[in-house]
């Protein structure tokens, strides 16, 4: 009876640690794919956490989950509408104006539609007067808009509004007569759980739609918060769990005095719970916090990553964590003070890099001129981890860039506190 019972425990813990696993694998595939369909390798685990998913979400972040057999939306929604480093790759208003107008198609569509009958139809919505009045044009008949428009049409594939049954859009890039063309399903599920909006932009009437966009955006994510002590508790809570999941860090000095005095108190309890259903570790500093995943999964812009930009990258953070080291040391001898950096300055690191590093980038990163556009690059990353700031034509790094620092770290001889010094790379923490 006694191993019996033993066996009995050993297997009950054994399910426990694989449901706290799973849910946990769940988590963080909602908060890099919110809108998932069937195919995604965790869907199954994602449907069989769903009530302990609905909960752990609502409770922590407000954020609504929706689950079903079609699929499963998390309706994400940042707490910082204003951030310009969020958005699609490659997307400019543009684009988003073309995306939005091909789901409006869609959404009038057949259960399949080719790539050429969206186009046409695209090119009715996109003559209305009111974007004509903005100043959009859009005809099909350039190489680049036809691009334009495959572009779409992929990112709506790789989000599965649409699946491809057969066809080649390449071919439809290069005009290849009416056979180049491509024919997909439309997958309506997926195309209604596209917008993460609190209401529908169309539910306004013309006399009370919001005039400008920062005020339709507001209104279309805006949420009810409870007149009461717990209310506003409760929707400061689910704000700073928003950023905490959803952006690299929270600086303290970002934080309105409600927010802060709230996040300042209740941060260690907050960060553990966030922490221990996200896999994620917690890195606190006297200047904010962040939530790093070590296994560097859980994030768009990875940083240490492979390749030619994202080592520049790196080089660029070690040269500004550099400077602000110099400048806490001695102010008098810093080579850059708190006026900040210019894009030239990165340039010059960069173009001085090339000569140590160059070996090991690509060819085209090696040309003359070259450094000017890994410099855009490295600084647009940089931003996106907010690990620097843009003010007019200065750049300004922010505390959390200095985990990329090199430094001198002391070694202490437990004996007889003897220091010695040794070169310490990659240093977590924020200074």
């Amino acid at each position: 009876m006694t191993d019996l019972a033993g066996d009995s425990r050993r297997i009950g813990q054994q399910q426990r640690q694989h449901q706290r696993e799973e849910f946990r694998s769940a988590v963080r595939a909602l908060l890099m794919i919110p809108l998932m369909t069937p195919a995604h390798n965790d869907f199954a685990a994602v449907r069989r956490q769903a009530d302990a998913l609905r909960g752990w979400f609502a409770r922590e972040t407000g954020w609504p989950l929706q689950i079903e057999q079609e699929g499963a939306r998390l309706y994400k929604r940042p707490a910082d509408l204003s951030a310009s480093m969020r958005g699609l790759p490659g997307y400019d208003r543009r684009r988003y104006v073309l995306l939005c107008l091909a789901c409006a198609v869609l959404e009038r569509a057949e259960p399949q539609i080719t790539l050429r009958l969206l186009g046409e139809r695209l090119l009715q919505f996109a003559a209305e007067p009111a974007l004509a009045a903005l100043g959009f044009a859009f005809t099909l008949g350039t190489h680049h808009e036809r691009r334009e428009l495959v572009a779409v049409c992929r990112t709506l594939l790789e989000i599965g509004v649409l699946q491809r049954v057969v066809g080649d859009e390449d071919a439809f890039v290069h005009g290849g007569g009416e056979q180049a063309d491509a024919l997909y399903d439309v997958q309506r599920r997926t195309l209604a759980g596209m917008l993460a909006a609190v209401r529908g932009p169309s539910t306004w009437r013309p006399d009370d739609a919001p005039a400008s966009l920062e005020a339709r955006l507001q209104a279309l994510v805006s949420e009810h918060v409870s007149d009461s002590d717990d209310g506003r508790r409760t929707a400061l809570r689910h704000q700073l769990a928003r950023r905490l999941l959803d952006d690299p860090v929270i600086y303290i000095d970002t934080l309105d005095a409600e927010a802060r005095a709230y996040f300042v108190n209740q941060r260690g309890v907050m960060s553990a719970r966030l922490c221990d259903a996200a896999g994620l570790v917690a890195e606190h500093r006297a200047e904010g916090l962040a939530l790093v995943d070590e296994a560097g999964v859980l994030t768009d812009v990875a940083m240490p990553a492979e390749g030619t930009d994202a080592h520049a990258t790196l080089l660029v953070a070690e040269f500004l964590a550099s400077g602000i080291r110099r400048q806490k040391m001695d102010d008098a001898a810093a080579a850059f003070p708190s006026a900040g950096y210019s894009d030239q300055d990165v340039i010059a690191f960069l173009r001085d890099a090339k000569g140590r590093y160059g070996r090991y980038w690509r060819r085209s990163a090696r040309e003359a001129g070259a450094e000017r556009e890994l410099a855009l690059i490295a600084i647009e990353r940089l931003e996106k981890l907010q690990l620097v700031v843009r003010n007019a034509d200065r750049i300004h790094p922010l505390p959390a860039i200095a985990r990329f620092g090199l430094g001198e770290a002391e070694i202490r001889n437990l004996r007889d506190t003897e220091r010695m010094p040794a070169a310490a790379a990659g240093q977590l923490g924020f200074a």
